[in-house]
């Protein structure tokens, strides 16, 4: 289907593919990312970080540094301390299974006399030039007592393995558990059959396009920090109690955002450092990351070892599912990193599938690693995973087609409301008739004469499927603000970040529809904690039904308002007016006004020095209650071709169908679960993560040695929706930003496995992996 041009939107209002509005300015080279800026006065940072996974600082020496051409600063840890400035904690609360606290260990902006990570922060120079900050980095004289470190989870739970903090034993933070233990076990006591299988969950880099940047400017007792965030309301009151500062004394931009897949939600030590750098020289003071530093300094994601155990009635019926969870949170804890593996990744381990009972069991773990935090789909691609493998493994032993081993546990659509053992809601699903969907559309039942033909050729064909299904999450509340311009535009104030998903093009469209104005004159604004006070932020797929529920009430709200300036300005009855595609009318007559002509004729009357009393204005600003999560669910199917002799494997074709509900831009949305099977494919085969088992080195620090899917990597990969509107928000949408990297990992490894014999293998499975299991068969 070809896209209509912005232009033609207005004639079509929403649930139509048209072209992205922010592409123009983005192609042409005219986006303004944080390391763009450059202000009058404006220094250049530069962070030391450790060599070394495990160490003491014995000694620190500055001098040297401080006394070279154009350097302004070496902060220090002791520095950081004296100022009283405050560290970097986790904030969700996450009580270990019997109550007690979990291990909540500090986070200092600089090291404290100890580093912990290979890339754990030392000291920050700051320059006239980056050059100069280069310079007097390696005139930096440190000296180190290193120790022993340990970077695999399992090994960190071994007795006797290197503690990364010496008060938590084991190296354990936390040990949770949700679900009905005594009802999972009494399900599995009358099971005919337990499916048993093992599966790692491969610690990925996120390696967003835009590195991590930050610009802090001190000016008249207030702080402005720009940097890429997702969403700068999240971090003010965490950056100003760090600093022992009102909030209303720190503003945050947050200008275009060139990626962020959960890595840029979070508060890092750089924008600490900046902030407290511009107020101690008083210029500006700039930091960004190189991509080898990035790989040492961002989150990662994943890194779990998961053992999952699926009771089975006679019947081949779903009983129960247990499982038991090693999740690495790395040396310190993110902001949100205890979450992703506990209540993000339990919620969904149900699926769209009826089980009797669930019990998740968790151990947070410590290594000498950088921190682990939400990668897209944070949580639910793991639980998916373990699940989706542990059906193919039943279907295999039972000798059941895997189609129809699903088919029999789906939940139906007359069971709608469904509550899980978990105790999530479904609200809306037809989850039979996806996968009659995929199952046809692939021509699932042609597959073997397709194996033939491989095998002919001396190859060995795979066909895999998953069925996931995701929740998304987010704040409880979101705003929007629309206000008329004396310029005749429509601005409207979102409290979500665009990473790049295409935010502007589908709150342009929603409000086009709902007020019947233009595109061309609707001009979306972010990211400014000045101009919009709260917001949400983007994260858990959350924008589209969070915001655009926002937009919707605060239309409605000006539609009021335009009802009673309309009556004025016709001198008719407010209840008199209606409003119908951008046009409030006197009913049953043809005497009527354009809602931009109204906000014209509003605005001149401001200019012609009316009184405030009788001044109207149409502007409105409303926020909302987000009460309920959605559960966007879909089925991918993969063809893979196994070449035995080098175990490369190539993907033959990719379909994905999804239930993401109304599809306000079906483009856009075709366009997000592209890019969420692209990295899903990344971990499944090519993304190691790769740390030297002796000294905690990050062996894969680089693209060098890093592994991302490239282009000819993957086949065009059909999307094909079935809309089942969501009923917990007035658009029906269901969150589809991270729902691709749900569904692909299992459906591909699946896929290998089924090329292989049923021989099992962990991601990811590279042309190394898949050779040797082939040979050690």
């Amino acid at each position: 289907m070809n896209a209509m041009p912005p232009a033609a939107a207005e004639k079509f209002g929403a649930a139509q593919p048209m072209r992205r509005v922010e592409d123009s300015r983005l192609l042409q080279g005219r986006g303004r990312y944080t390391d763009d800026i450059v202000v009058e006065g404006m220094l250049h940072a530069i962070v030391l970080r450790s060599p070394y996974a495990a160490a003491r600082i014995i000694s620190l020496s500055t001098g040297a540094a401080l006394a070279m051409p154009g350097v302004h600063a070496v902060i220090t840890g002791a520095d950081i301390k004296a100022a009283g400035l405050g560290g970097i904690g986790c904030i969700l609360p996450l009580p270990n299974t019997d109550g007690t606290p979990r291990h909540d260990p500090p986070r200092p902006v600089l090291a404290d006399g100890v580093v912990r990570h290979v890339g754990d922060p030392v000291a920050f120079i700051v320059a006239d030039s980056l050059e100069q900050a280069r310079n007097a980095a390696e005139a930096v004289e440190v000296a180190y007592e290193p120790g022993d470190a340990v970077s695999d989870l399992l090994a960190a739970l071994e007795p006797g393995a290197p503690l990364v903090w010496p008060d938590a034993p084991l190296n354990t933070c936390f040990r949770w558990g949700a679900g009905d233990a005594a009802a999972t076990e009494a399900q599995f006591a009358r099971a005919s059959h337990v499916t048993r299988l093992s599966v790692v969950n491969n610690r990925v880099v996120v390696a967003s396009m835009e590195t991590r940047a930050a610009l802090g400017e001190w000016q008249d007792g207030r702080f402005t920090l720009t940097t890429n965030t997702q969403g700068g309301w999240g971090l003010k009151a965490r950056i100003a109690g760090a600093f022992g500062i009102p909030d209303a004394s720190l503003r945050i931009v947050t200008p275009d955002v060139g990626g962020g897949f959960g890595m840029k939600a979070f508060l890092y030590p750089e924008q600490l450092l900046v902030l407290y750098a511009a107020r101690l020289l008083g210029r500006p003071v700039k930091w960004n990351s190189g991509r080898s530093e990035a790989f040492l300094s961002d989150t990662h994601g994943r890194d779990n070892v998961t053992h999952g155990e699926l009771a089975l009635d006679a019947e081949g019926k779903f009983l129960a599912l247990r499982v038991k969870t090693v999740a690495n949170m790395g040396a310190y804890l993110s902001l949100f990193g205890p979450f992703i593996p506990t209540v993000a990744g339990s919620g969904v381990l149900a699926g769209v599938y009826g089980f009797k009972a669930i019990r998740a069991d968790v151990t947070g773990v410590y290594t000498h690693t950088v921190p682990i935090d939400a990668y897209r789909g944070a949580g639910r691609p793991e639980a998916n995973y373990v699940v989706e493998r542990l059906i193919d493994t039943a279907a295999r032993e039972l000798g059941i087609d895997r189609a129809e081993l699903r088919r029999r546990n789906m939940v139906p659509p007359s069971a709608m409301p469904y509550t899980t053992p978990m105790g999530k809601v479904y609200d809306s699903g037809e989850f039979e008739r996806i996968l009659d969907v995929a199952l046809a559309r692939m021509d699932w039942a042609g597959f073997p004469a397709r194996r033939a033909e491989s095998e002919a050729r001396g190859r060995k064909r795979g066909i895999g499927m998953s069925y996931y299904l995701e929740a998304t999450g987010g704040g409880p509340t979101e705003r929007a603000e629309i206000k008329f311009t004396p310029d005749g535009f429509v601005d409207v104030y979102v409290g979500t970040q665009s990473n790049g998903q295409g935010h502007e093009t589908a709150y342009t469209m929603l409000t086009s529809a709902r007020l019947g104005i233009p595109v061309e004159r609707i001009r979306v604004i972010q990211g400014d904690t000045d101009r919009i006070p709260v917001g949400g932020g983007t994260g858990g797929a959350r924008s589209l039904y969070s915001e655009g529920t926002a937009i919707y009430a605060t239309a409605d709200a000006v539609i009021d308002r335009g009802r009673r300036a309309a009556g004025d300005v016709l001198e008719a009855s407010a209840g008199d007016i209606e409003f119908e595609a951008g046009r409030f009318a006197i009913a049953g007559t043809d005497r009527g006004i354009g809602i931009l002509d109204l906000a014209a004729a509003l605005h001149a009357r401001s200019t012609e020095g009316a009184s405030e009393s009788e001044i109207l204005s149409l502007d409105a600003a409303e926020v909302v209650k987000i009460p309920a999560h959605t559960f966007p669910n879909g089925c991918h199917m993969v063809e893979v071709e196994v070449d035995p002799e080098t175990g490369s494997v190539a993907i033959l074709r990719y379909l994905v169908v999804d239930d993401v509900g109304v599809a306000i831009n079906p483009m856009i949305v075709r366009g997000q679960v592209h890019g969420g099977v692209a990295q899903g494919f990344g971990q499944a085969v090519c993304e190691r993560t790769s740390y030297d088992p002796q000294t905690a080195q990050l062996l894969a620090g680089s693209f060098m040695d890093y592994a991302l899917p490239r282009a000819s990597d993957l086949p065009d990969i059909e999307v094909e929706f079935v809309e089942v509107p969501c009923g917990t928000n007035p658009l029906g949408v269901k969150g589809a930003g991270e729902a691709g990297t749900v569904g692909s990992p299992p459906a591909i490894i699946n896929a290998i496995v089924d090329a292989l014999d049923g021989r099992s293998l962990d991601m990811p499975a590279t042309p190394e992996v898949v050779w040797r299991t082939l040979r050690a068969a």
